[in-house]
């Protein structure tokens, strides 16, 4: 097949199909092809193998062996005697490739291998082709997520596995399963004048009304205020919202109502400056960038100098911070009756990432398979996280895979707590890989208002938004575009089963994991304190706004105080009094508090290292019949590694004083 033949388009993908096996799983491949590149429509390119698809069973993502164009970080032609990187189509590879080297951004490792006497005639031509196609999907804004192809539904005729949070009676119904009683929706966004980031419903307090809101709004870093993201059933109050717009002059009116809803109601408040001890966006990316770099197979680095290596990523001490500063507001939310704001300049990056793992470490309903899905469509997709953006489909300066160190982090958990949590290590990697999978929108807009207007899903103000679009939905219905939770339509049932975790614990009920008072641990706060919490520290504040009574602070940043010194006495011990030691002393019921010193925070090896197989191998397998596959290849490797024993050694191996030399 000519290479020019073979449409781009961002949503292509590099496929390599077998038929699954009993204990397939995701990491580094090697496959031999039979046939030539062939393409299946505008959005996938296969590299079809020898063996027979059932088509009973094919999914619009087939396997772990597909590669969307997209996520082809480095391309490479290797022959006995020559290996060339390949950049674009005008590259020049003057051999014909035995072996086809495809390094994944997620880490992946395809190894396309050609047989002898059977591809070398078309090896070339495949090899380029390849190239050619990632060139042409070059453009991020070609996404136009997937069909389906594995049944004969209509993506409309599909329920969502999950509430999407896109109606007003998405966020209604939440609302009452979180008990937040002293909340309401808020139609002021509707439209999306206030701002496009923005859902277009939220939670504000019962007794601001929608013209204060939007007078309030005015005052934050593009337009977004403080909104509810979660209500413990204590009783607190956990909110987001931007940084200061420290610029404007807000009348008497909009202070009281910006104070309002900080307030929510409480006498205590607590305002965590959300990006102090955090990396910036830079660090992240940079340190992502070393960490692949690092654990690729061909690294530089050499083996008694890795571990060092490790550590000047710096990857892990950014996981150790988010861990560490999400616990601590997890205490904040735990141990009395207050409001806490997370205030980040754009909040849609680390307000959503401690947000969420505040909800992991104090909600056991969000550690379910599907509230922990819920918890990432509410706080990260519906909250305007900018995936697009983060993930590499826009400018260069950027790119921070901040989404991705989240996924860390809640690895991390599950490697201390792994009965708490309903889902397993192999959900996470899936989740991972979809980042980089152009099927549906879910991770492929930066924007609620950007995945609406491509949908249709804005009925009568589509004209004044997408003045393009001719086909509205009508009333307010769900999102027709499939989303990342519509597993079933890209994994295997087997695969799937995966996703649960054996060891979880279901004694842990959701809805009996907290009582509504907690007399010894949520206590009421002083009367009318206001806090800013920094550098692990507690320090009081003189006003909650920066506009109120002091004019020359107009020009100051939401940081208006001096940084108070790193206490170290911890944030547990200032709360409740209790001793250095946790285990001396009882903790509220369903929080849990991870440790982040030293090695307990740990390399993801499945995710990381899937291009190293002999690293995968010993890994915890996910089956029964994966361990005793592990079990066997171990035995085989000893018994090649073991000298063979005399049969003098092999009464001397009785002997419990003797050693196996």
């Amino acid at each position: 097949m000519e290479p020019e033949k073979c449409g781009g388009g961002a949503g292509a993908r590099v496929s390599t199909s077998p038929p699954r096996r009993r204990n397939q799983r995701w990491g580094s491949q090697d496959r031999s092809l039979s046939r030539g590149l062939q393409c299946q429509s505008p959005e996938v390119i296969n590299l079809a193998v020898s063996w027979p698809l059932d088509a009973s069973q094919e999914t619009p993502l087939s396997s772990e062996y597909d590669f969307s164009l997209v996520n082809i970080g480095r391309l490479e032609a290797v022959s006995s005697l020559s290996r060339v990187q390949l950049h674009r189509p005008g590259s020049l590879l003057k051999f014909i490739p035995e072996e086809i080297l495809i390094h994944g951004r997620d880490f992946r490792l395809l190894r396309v291998g050609f047989e002898a006497g059977g591809l070398e005639p078309q090896a070339f031509q495949v090899t380029m082709a390849i190239v050619q196609a990632r060139a042409q999907s070059s453009e991020a804004q070609q996404y136009k997520g997937i069909t389906l192809s594995k049944s004969d539904q209509s993506p409309s005729s599909r329920k969502p596995p999950i509430s999407l949070m896109e109606t007003s009676e998405d966020w209604e119904t939440e609302k009452k399963k979180q008990g937040a009683s002293g909340w309401r929706v808020s139609l002021v966004n509707e439209r999306f004048d206030i701002a496009t980031s923005l859902p277009r419903y939220f939670w504000v307090p019962n007794r601001t009304l929608d013209s204060e809101v939007r007078r309030a709004f005015g005052h934050f870093h593009q337009g977004r205020g403080p909104r509810l993201s979660w209500h413990h059933p204590g009783g607190s109050d956990l909110l987001r919202c931007g940084g200061f717009y420290t610029a404007s002059d807000p009348n008497k009116e909009a202070i009281r109502a910006v104070e309002s809803m900080l307030q929510a109601g409480h006498a205590d408040v607590v305002l965590v400056d959300t990006v102090d001890e955090l990396p910036s966006l830079a660090d992240v990316q940079l340190a992502h960038l070393r960490l692949r770099a690092l654990c690729l197979p061909d690294s530089s680095v050499a083996e008694d100098k890795w571990l060092s290596a490790l550590e000047g990523t710096r990857w892990l001490d950014y996981v150790r911070s988010c861990l560490r500063k999400a616990s601590d507001i997890s205490v904040l939310v735990t141990s009395r009756v207050r409001s806490v704001i997370l205030q980040e300049r754009g909040d849609r990056d680390f307000n959503g990432l401690l947000s969420s793992l505040v909800q992991l470490l104090s909600a056991p309903e969000a550690r379910t398979l599907l509230g922990f899905q819920s918890l990432v469509q509410r706080e990260w997709v519906a909250a305007g996280h900018p995936f697009l953006t983060r993930l590499g489909g826009t400018g260069v300066s950027e790119k921070a895979p901040v989404f991705l160190l989240f996924l860390d982090c809640v690895w991390q958990l599950l490697q201390q707590f792994p009965a708490e949590f309903e889902f397993s290590e192999f959900f996470l990697l899936a989740l991972h890989d979809s980042v980089r999978v152009p099927d549906t929108l879910t991770f492929l807009k930066d924007t609620p208002w950007e995945r609406g207007k491509q949908t249709g899903q804005f009925n009568s103000y589509t004209q004044v938004y997408t003045p393009g679009y001719s086909q509205p939905l009508v009333g307010n219905s769900i999102n027709s575009q499939l989303s990342v939770w519509d597993w079933d339509l890209r994994y295997s049932n087997e695969q799937i089963l995966q996703f649960h975790n054996p060891g979880y614990d279901p004694e842990h009920c959701p809805d009996s994991w907290l009582p509504r008072q907690q007399p010894s641990f949520l206590v009421p706060g002083p009367p009318s304190s206001v806090w800013l919490f920094s550098r692990g520290a507690l320090t009081p504040l003189n006003q909650l706004c920066p506009w109120r009574d002091s004019p020359s602070l107009l020009a100051v940043p939401s940081r208006w105080l001096p940084r108070p010194a790193i206490s170290s006495e911890s944030l547990a011990d200032q709360e409740w009094g209790l001793p250095p030691h946790w285990g001396a002393s009882p903790l509220p019921m369903g929080l849990l508090l991870p440790g982040y010193l030293g090695p307990q925070i740990r390399l993801w090896k499945r995710c990381y290292l899937r291009g190293r197989p002999e690293v995968q191998m010993g890994l915890s397998a996910p089956t029964i019949t994966g361990l005793q596959d592990e079990l066997a290849h171990l035995q085989e490797l000893l018994r090649q590694w073991t000298p063979r024993l005399s049969l003098e050694d092999h009464s001397k191996k009785k002997d419990p004083n003797s050693a196996l030399s």
